[in-house]
């Protein structure tokens, strides 16, 4: 392992963080980052698209305030991971499994630095749909939660004949390196202003997130790929058939969900036998970056959900 940057002038980052660089088996370098500060267990954080470590800040100090080593990476395409050669801003993956390889390099990360074994994995939208293939595929811990995981990808009603026109067929048409239709270079933040978002309802957080994007832009990352957008459709149809796994699992749904497909993720729990979707009010797609009472609650489950 080789020591790689990690933005402690972000605030919210706790210290003691130490960000290494990783080499894949098929040779893409990736960025983790470990914290440990002598819990018995460790928390693997599934960031999702578009994120970066140093986002996870706070969240990564809640649970060392829990007593847990935590472990997390920038998947591949995004954050200062590797990107795609020619179009660094554009969200790609060569197959969807290859993150499978990020989440792998992960925790030999974890175990090399001399953390506990992990026991409880955090998975976000995209690396919902990452992290629930791991289970699926055995992944050794107890617990799992997820945070408005993407198990289907919301489409708005007027542009589902296009989406599935692109996820079908666009990659076969040569279009696989190019933005999806409306998509560009941008990042969400940069060019959103907060009145409308579909991220999260509390406006400081929304600024922290802006700000951090300003102070370092090689952070940011702009729309997907064709053929990323046709791999995640595939790959959503096939854990959602798949699913459940067998893990103790606790899965957080906002009533103001917009970015995922609230359908998919209802279906997935609806079926899990140990599984517990909580819906919270008011709430958008960054339940973990919300107003102060929905942090509360969100919290609260936690604490319980892991006691249990």
């Amino acid at each position: 392992m080789e020591p790689a940057p990690l933005f402690s002038d972000i605030s919210g980052l706790p210290e003691g963080g130490r960000a290494f660089w990783r080499v894949c088996p098929d040779g893409v370098r990736v960025r983790v980052a470990v914290w440990n500060d002598g819990g018995n267990e460790t928390v693997l954080i599934c960031s999702g698209r578009t994120e970066y470590i140093e986002k996870y800040g706070p969240v990564v100090r809640e649970f060392l305030n829990r007593g847990y080593a935590v472990a997390v990476v920038d998947w591949r395409g995004q954050g200062i991971s590797d990107r795609h050669p020619k179009r660094p801003q554009m969200g790609h993956v060569g197959q969807f499994s290859d993150y499978q390889q990020d989440l792998a390099e992960m925790i030999a990360t974890a175990t090399e630095c001399g953390l506990p074994a992990p026991t409880v994995m955090v998975a976000h939208s995209m690396g919902g749909a990452i992290g629930l293939r791991a289970l699926l595929n055995g992944l050794a811990v107890r617990k799992a939660i997820f945070s408005a995981p993407m198990w289907g990808i919301y489409v708005q009603p007027h542009l589902r004949v296009l989406a599935r026109v692109v996820s079908r067929t666009g990659p076969k048409l040569g279009f696989g390196n190019r933005y999806i239709p409306s998509g560009d270079e941008q990042n969400y933040p940069e060019k959103q202003p907060f009145t409308g978002n579909t991220l999260t309802n509390d406006n400081e957080t929304y600024k922290w997130i802006q700000g951090q994007l300003a102070r370092h832009p090689e952070l940011g990352l702009g729309s997907p790929s064709c053929h990323w957008y046709s791999l995640a459709v595939k790959e959503c149809a096939e854990i959602r058939a798949l699913s459940p796994s067998p893990h103790d699992c606790i899965c957080f749904l906002g009533t103001e969900e917009a970015i995922v497909s609230t359908k998919a993720v209802e279906d997935v729990m609806g079926r899990w036998p140990n599984g517990r979707l909580v819906t919270i009010e008011n709430s958008q797609h960054e339940v973990f970056m919300e107003e102060p009472h929905v942090l509360k609650l969100v919290w609260s489950e936690i604490d319980q959900f892991l006691k249990g």
